[in-house]
């Protein structure tokens, strides 16, 4: 019997059947990837994966606390079912108490869906976006241009079931278009991507007309020194930095006088303005287009995840709300360490509250400054202040007197993310965008374009 002709369900059954710990969860999780690639104005691969990762966490409780351990493995067949159990459960034996030991979770639901089979993607997700890029390949080269790029389309159905009764099912569509056009002579180039969840919402023409109008202001190069320079950051580069933001927002780090959400003399920011902008930065597992799991799916512990979470259900949250801090990620055991309230992370993150100008309106009300077009390679330099560092990539353009007149070199970049809100003066209308440094990891976002005064261009790039 193959690793996939026993249903998901009948899998997360089985090894709760099998478990002899005191404690169980199983999540197994059902992946379908479809992608096309493309090259100089071609399509060059396609093709279609399919794959299972089952995660068996067990507890068990001794004189000095309840320990856990958590096996994870692919292909999991129905032979190496239980070896994958007692695996566990002796990982859980062999460990000392967890620390985030809680009991695990009950009263909730079982979800629709659970006895049903997962939803797999395939390649008639681009039945009606790869003709419409065949008609931008023949503009493209039409006008000189070649582009270059990927689609990808993955569905994951994560199937969590628990010794406490705990059936839970959520199925996670995710897709992401990345398009760069390239003058013949490989001097010009230009990106715009996408998040989509059905590939239904994208329009390679309008993209291929976007990035030629950006391929034409780079006709005029113009150099430029390091130095501050009001800065407009598009969407993508927005999210790029608060996501980073939300991934160093632990509650417990902050308790502990460890990140840019501490407090001097102990405790944490929350109540504190970080922006004078009137801007809510929330997370929403309902959020129309951008919807995530409901429930928190932890394969592993660490920070403010617990394995002994899973299945807590999941609700809106306001992470800042009209520039004031309101909260900050904790599990169920860090916050009653920290005295916050329980706010597990979300898998998706909206800033709004801004005006509702579009990015080229702001470029017109813009004297003198840049136009970025996203950013790459961020690093973390210091905790402390959450100062980053990283390069811009595939064009920085100069504003002159409200128009783009040219295109300018690359930098490199230092900035915090807490200072690009608290120096902000305008932001646009939020709109779904593509965070491009992070789109392996996260991709559900919707941001405005910000106006920075003084963003901090430390040091001349020669990347592209």
């Amino acid at each position: 019997m193959s690793a996939r002709s026993s249903k998901p369900h009948e899998v997360v059954e089985r090894a709760l059947e099998l478990s002899r710990a005191d404690g169980c969860v199983v999540i197994a999780d059902e992946q379908s990837t479809a992608n096309l690639r493309w090259a100089g104005n071609a399509l060059t691969t396609n093709g279609v994966t399919r794959g299972r990762t089952l995660t068996v966490v067990a507890t068990v409780d001794g004189k000095e606390g309840t320990a856990s351990g958590v096996v994870s493995r692919s292909a999991v067949t129905p032979d190496e079912l239980e070896p994958l159990v007692r695996a566990a459960e002796a990982a859980a034996r062999g460990a000392g108490p967890a620390e985030d030991a809680q009991p695990l979770v009950t009263g909730v639901a079982q979800a629709p869906g659970f006895t049903e089979a997962p939803v797999e993607t395939s390649s008639a997700v681009f039945a009606d976006f790869a003709p419409a890029l065949g008609e931008a390949f023949a503009r493209a080269r039409a006008g000189g241009r070649e582009l270059y790029g990927f689609a990808n389309h993955e569905l994951v159905s994560t199937y969590v079931g628990t010794s406490t009764g705990l059936r839970l099912r959520h199925d996670q569509p995710n897709g992401t278009l990345e398009l760069n056009a390239k003058s013949p002579d490989r001097t010009r180039s230009a990106w715009a991507g996408r998040s989509t969840r059905d590939f239904k919402d994208v329009d390679p023409a309008a993209l291929d007309a976007e990035l030629a109008v950006r391929l034409g202001w780079a006709e005029r190069r113009v150099e430029l020194p390091a130095g501050r320079y009001e800065t407009l950051l598009p969407p993508t580069a927005v999210a790029d930095l608060l996501i980073y933001l939300m991934w160093s927002a632990s509650g417990r780090d902050a308790v502990e006088g460890r990140t840019v959400f501490s407090k001097p003399g102990g405790g944490t920011r929350v109540g504190e303005k970080l922006t004078d902008l009137p801007l809510t930065l929330r997370s929403d597992p309902n959020e129309p287009g951008l919807e995530s799991a409901p429930f928190v799916i932890a394969h592993s512990s660490g920070g403010d995840q617990s394995v002994f979470d899973n299945g807590l259900p999941l609700a809106a949250t306001e992470w800042m709300r009209e520039g004031e801090l309101r909260h900050l990620t904790t599990s169920r055991h860090s916050a009653g360490l920290t005295g916050l309230p329980v706010a597990p992370g979300i898998d998706n993150i909206v800033l709004d509250g801004g005006e509702d100008r579009s990015l080229e309106e702001m470029v017109a009300n813009t004297e003198r400054g840049l136009l970025l077009t996203c950013l790459w390679y961020i690093r973390e330099v210091d905790p402390a202040s959450l100062l980053l560092t990283g390069l811009t990539r595939d064009g920085v353009y100069l504003v002159e007197n409200g128009e783009v007149t040219g295109e300018v070199n690359n930098f490199r970049f230092n900035e915090s993310p807490v200072g690009v809100l608290g120096r902000a003066t305008e932001a646009g209308r939020t709109e779904k965008t593509l965070p491009r440094e992070w789109s392996d990891w996260f991709t559900r976002a919707a941001m405005p374009a910000l106006r920075v005064p003084d963003f901090n261009m430390s040091s001349v790039s020669q990347g592209v």
